[in-house]
Order: structure tokens, then C-alpha cells, then sequence
């Protein structure tokens, strides 16, 4: 059969339903022994065939950074996962680049991030989720009430035979079965083929796409498949041979299977440093999505990098469609700032030196004109103002340079080579080199030496853990505040509330609740080891000339003070106290909290805060 395409001109051959690729059961698996010999490193193979770029109409992104990329690294709260969901949702853009994004679903905390960033209301990334074969599991997207999930369907005889212990036509009646027990459901399935780049692929692979294809045409849901390179064996050079070679993988799905390329999707690891242009390369021959995780997270090497990709797609494309670039810094920002992840200082995009230069000659060159030595306007396209490293040769400029990027400091603020302290840096930084020294000044070495010789335009590690401090105890107790025992001013119901909030949060020392005429009405709430120290404050004390009283009183505002010794336990602590309302937003009483500044150091210290 024949079918005219009007873009090339020419006659398409199609096949006939007499012509067909058939499932071949094996007796013993085939491991490509000569291809994948496992005490050798694998080898790459050529046909000398060769492939034309047919890329698809819209390229997308689907993200995979709540389950595969969760799998490399230590589990995200629920608050991390809505946090990041939002940066997602962003970088996106409104025409939805990052289409989707998958989660796990087994346990509470899956199950309420997933209602959480529902409740977002996004249109971009679609939620969708991920399970294995299993009839139980897909009662769990049922119960989640998503449209669409993944199914483990594992294609290799590596795990036909040596993990699940079938042989293929098993495999594909189980898959199959799943399947159809989605569609009955009214859910989208979408099937991984799971160590695709080691599979059989006219021998199960194609002939599994084509059973796919005809259950998509009987039920008319659109049916997707995700090609995993599980193992990172993927390569892109032409005339490479299957199944290793991606342009064949996607040609192979899309020209022998029937599978449309916008319900293909490819999935890539890093084992062996070819995750991003193995991902392009699968979109350039057809693949409608490219799926990925973001900074590359994902099981052993990782997944392709959504930033990196982003960038490559606006590259292709020659439009940005309306992705948030800038997002990406903030991503990093937010994952080494957060979640405490150190990002190389070579990584792109969001390392540290990522638009660094350190060599003289370059240095002077970027003070000059930047385009000189940086690949494109990182402050525009990434919210990234260029650096420089500095060294011997960098001159008073180049440590300003530093100084105004490094600490973003702009107008008024800015430093200039003027500055006292710029010239005690420049000595210092001459010094070492006339002493011998022949690497560049690092990073925290310049901010050593800012700290030392310009430390007005740094805010302390104090301050930023007082501002921390602040902030937990403003909150804490205005939830208190809200509650229905709290603001029924009836001491016997505030108390116990009063008493497990104490328990729950140890920083805090003493609490209680006085009335309009500041008498404090509740029972000396404090942990049982400082209960003696305040035997004398009796119940109906007079406490109306604390300004803890006075000030929310006057502002109906939270009030933190600054720090003091208390008096009864000599530690350094800081007040908060709030207005209880009642149902009118009448105050009718302040509660009051005192919060050891020693325990929250240390809860920081920890990274519990």
C-alpha cells in the first residue's frame, strides 16, 4: 500500500494488514553476549544503515523528579514536593513544556503530595502517576483519581527471563492485561518499556507496540509508550545498530509498530555520559517527549536534565515558548539552600562557576565586553550576572566585579575600587602570589576576605538565624491563637492545648494568656524540670505593663521582642506574643510565648528548622 505525503512529495509506504510483526518465543533468553559481555565493556555496533531526522511537530518534556529522581537521593517532605512542584509549574511556562510529572503513589505522604499540588490548581504539569504491573496498584490510581498512570512493562529478556522469571508470551499477555484493566477504568495507560536498549525489538518489542496499537484503536484511547534506556546504552551516531542505536529505537516504533510520535516518549539514564544527547536525539527522529528530572536526579547516573534540555529545546526551536529560564537559578538555589544538596561548581547552568572565568587574560576580556567569554547573556536569560575568578591579575576591577556580583549589590550599595576594603583584599590577594602561590582564589577565600576587610555588607550567620527564629515563633503562635480552645478564654480548655504545643516544640520554655486587663489567666505552662523557677508567678499576676502586651494590644499584630536573659531559667530567649480574637475580631486576650534562643541554634544546627 501507498499513502501521498504532501511535505515530502512522494509516495509513503505503508503496510498491508497481511504484513506484520509477530511475537518470537524463545526456548533461552537472548543476551546479546557479543554486544553486552558483561566482564567487557559493552560494545557499540554498526549496520550502516542509515535514518532521516523527522522530528515531531511540538517537542515536550515530561518530568520524573518525584519518582525516579526521588530514588537518588534522600525522600522529599511533602512541603519540599509542593515547593518544587511550583518551580515546575514556572519553569514550564503557560504553553505547558513540561507537560507532565509522575509520582509515586504507595504511601501517605505520596498520596498527600499528590493532593497537595492538586490543589494548585495548574493546568502545567500535568499530575500523573507510576506503578508496576499490578492489579492492586492501579487501584491506587483509581483511588488518587488520576487520569493517567505509568506500568512497569519490562522488555528485556534480561528481566523477562532472569527477573520475573517468564518467558515472553507471558510477559506480554500480563501486560497486556494491565492494560486492559486501565482502559476498563477509564485510565490512560502509559507503558515503559523498561531496558528497551537491550531488548529484542522486532522480536517483542514491535510486536508488543502493535498489540498496543490495536488496543488503542478499539478502545480510542491514546495509548502511550515511554522507550527507557534503563541502562544508559543508548548511542546516537548514525549507522549504529539496534538495539542500542536511539534514531532506530524511535524509527523502529513510529515506521514499524504504527505508534504516532506524539505517544512516544524516551527515557534516558547517564551510565555512560550520553543522557542529554540521547534524549535530543530521540526527539530529533520523532519522539514526541523526553522525559527527565530536574539537575539530571535519578537512579544511579540520573536522568536527562530538564534545565539542560529546556535550553536545547529553546536552541532547536529558536523561541523560548515561554519557559521561565530564569527559574533554573532559582531551582539551584533552592536545592542547595533547602534541601542542603551541593551542586558541582561545574555543573551547567546552576554551578557556581558555571559563568566563572579565572584566567587573566580572560578576566580582562569579560571587564571589557562579556560576550568576549561568556556563552550568552547569562543575567538576562538566568537571572546570573557573570564572575570573575579572581587571581593576581585581576586588578582592583576585577575584585569590585566580584564583590558586586558575588553579593548583588547594585546602585548605592555597590562597591567601587575606591573602597578601603577593596584595596586591604588587593594587597592581601598580591601578597600570596609574590609568596609563591600560583592556583586562583577560591571563592570562600574572597569571602573570607570580605568578611574581614568590607563586613558592613554582610548579614551575620546570627542575624539570618534570628530572622529564622522570628519567623517559626510569629507562626507558631498565631496557629495557637486561631485555635477553638485558645480563643474560647476558658482556662480549662487553653490549657492542655497549650500544654502539648509546649511538649511538641521544646524550644519554647513557658507560655500563657492574660485578658484585656493583662491578669494572666492560665496555670504556668512549662516543662517539668523549670516548673520550681516559676513558683512565683502566681495566676492574676498583673502583667499590663509588659510591652509583650502592650504592642500587640495597640496593633492587633504579632510582637517578637529582641533577645534578653530570662529571669527565671537565665537563658537567652526571645518573647512572641498575639491577639486573641473573638468571633467579632474583638481582642480579648494576648498569649504569650517565651522561646529558648540556645535550642533553636541548635535545632538549625541540626537542620530542623
Amino acid at each position: 500500500m501507498s499513502r501521498w505525503n504532501k511535505e515530502r512529495r512522494l509516495l509513503d509506504h505503508e503496510h498491508s494488514s497481511f504484513w506484520n510483526h509477530r511475537l518470537q518465543e524463545v526456548e533461552e533468553p537472548n543476551l546479546m553476549r557479543t554486544i553486552f559481555p558483561y566482564t567487557e565493556v559493552a560494545r557499540i555496533d554498526f549496520d550502516y544503515k542509515f535514518v532521516m531526522p523527522d522530528p515531531p511537530e511540538q517537542m515536550l518534556l515530561t518530568d520524573t523528579t518525584f519518582r525516579d529522581g526521588q530514588q537518588a537521593r534522600p525522600p522529599y517532605t511533602v512541603r519540599q514536593i509542593v515547593d518544587i512542584f511550583d518551580l515546575l509549574h514556572r519553569l514550564s511556562g503557560p504553553k505547558g513544556i513540561v507537560r507532565q510529572t509522575e509520582f509515586f503513589l504507595y504511601s501517605d505522604k505520596d498520596k498527600e503530595a499528590v493532593a497537595q499540588c492538586r490543589e494548585r490548581g495548574y493546568e502545567y504539569p500535568q499530575i500523573t502517576g507510576w506503578i508496576r504491573a499490578h492489579a492492586k496498584d492501579l487501584a491506587l490510581v483509581k483511588e488518587m483519581g488520576l487520569k493517567e498512570t505509568g506500568i512497569l512493562t519490562s522488555v528485556s529478556d534480561y528481566h523477562i527471563f532472569l527477573k520475573l522469571n517468564w518467558g515472553r508470551k507471558k510477559a506480554m499477555d500480563e501486560y497486556l492485561g494491565i492494560v486492559k484493566a486501565a482502559l476498563d477504568q477509564g485510565i490512560i495507560p502509559r507503558c515503559h518499556f523498561e531496558d528497551v536498549t537491550r531488548a529484542d525489538i522486532y522480536g517483542f518489542c514491535v510486536p508488543f507496540a502493535i498489540e498496543l496499537m490495536k488496543l488503542r484503536e478499539a478502545s480510542g484511547v491514546d495509548i502511550k509508550m515511554r522507550l527507557c534506556d534503563t541502562m544508559g546504552y543508548g548511542v546516537p551516531y548514525p549507522g549504529a545498530a539496534l538495539p542500542r542505536s536511539v534514531p532506530k529505537l524511535v524509527r523502529a516504533m513510529i515506521d514499524d509498530a504504527g505508534v504516532p510520535g506524539d505517544l512516544l516518549e524516551w527515557h534516558g539514564h547517564n551510565d555512560f555520559h550520553k543522557v542529554l544527547v540521547n534524549s535530543v536525539t530521540a526527539w530529533l527522529y520523532g519522539c514526541g517527549a523526553v522525559n527527565g528530572a530536574l539537575l539530571g536526579f535519578g537512579e544511579r547516573t540520573g536522568n536527562a536534565p530538564i534545565e539542560g534540555m529546556l535550553i536545547e529545546y529553546i536552541s532547536l526551536r529558536g523561541t523560548t515558548d515561554g519557559i521561565g529560564t530564569t527559574v533554573i537559578s532559582e531551582i539551584g538555589e533552592y536545592f542547595e539552600r533547602e534541601l542542603r544538596y551541593h551542586i558541582p561548581p561545574n555543573y551547567p547552568f546552576v554551578g557556581k562557576n558555571f559563568n566563572n572565568t579565572s584566567a587573566g587574560i580572560h578576566a580582562d576580556g569579560l571587564l571589557k565586553n562579556e560576550e568576549i567569554y561568556n556563552a550568552f547573556d547569562t543575567g538576562k536569560i538566568l537571572n546570573r550576572p557573570i564572575r570573575i575568578t579572581i587571581t593576581d591579575k585581576s586588578g582592583k576591577a576585577g575584585i569590585v566585579h566580584w564583590l558586586n556580583s558575588r553579593l548583588q549589590l547594585e546602585g548605592e550599595r555597590a562597591v567601587d575600587k575606591n573602597h578601603p576594603g577593596v584595596a586591604k583584599i588587593f594587597n592581601r590577594i598580591m601578597e600570596m602570589y609574590e609568596s609563591g602561590r600560583c592556583t586562583t582564589i577560591s571563592d570562600e577565600e574572597m569571602e573570607n576576605m570580605a568578611r574581614r576587610y568590607l563586613s558592613e555588607l554582610f548579614v551575620s550567620e546570627f542575624d539570618q538565624l534570628k530572622q529564622k527564629a522570628y519567623k517559626l515563633a510569629a507562626h507558631l503562635a498565631a496557629d495557637l491563637a486561631l485555635s477553638e480552645e485558645v480563643r474560647s478564654m476558658d482556662p480549662a480548655r487553653m490549657e492542655p492545648v497549650l500544654q502539648r504545643a509546649l511538649d511538641n516544640f521544646p524550644f519554647t520554655q513557658f507560655m500563657y494568656v492574660v485578658n484585656l486587663d493583662g491578669r494572666k489567666i492560665t496555670r504556668n505552662i512549662t516543662h517539668i524540670v523549670d516548673r520550681a523557677k516559676y513558683a512565683d508567678m502566681k495566676l492574676d499576676e498583673d502583667l499590663s505593663n509588659r510591652t509583650w502586651f502592650i504592642e500587640p494590644i495597640k496593633s492587633g499584630k504579632v510582637f517578637v521582642s529582641d533577645f534578653y536573659t530570662s529571669r527565671f531559667t537565665g537563658a537567652v530567649c526571645i518573647t512572641v506574643s498575639v491577639p486573641v480574637f473573638n468571633d467579632n475580631d474583638e481582642i480579648q486576650g494576648i498569649l504569650g510565648m517565651d522561646i529558648r534562643f540556645e535550642a533553636l541554634a541548635k535545632m538549625e544546627q541540626d537542620g530542623e528548622i
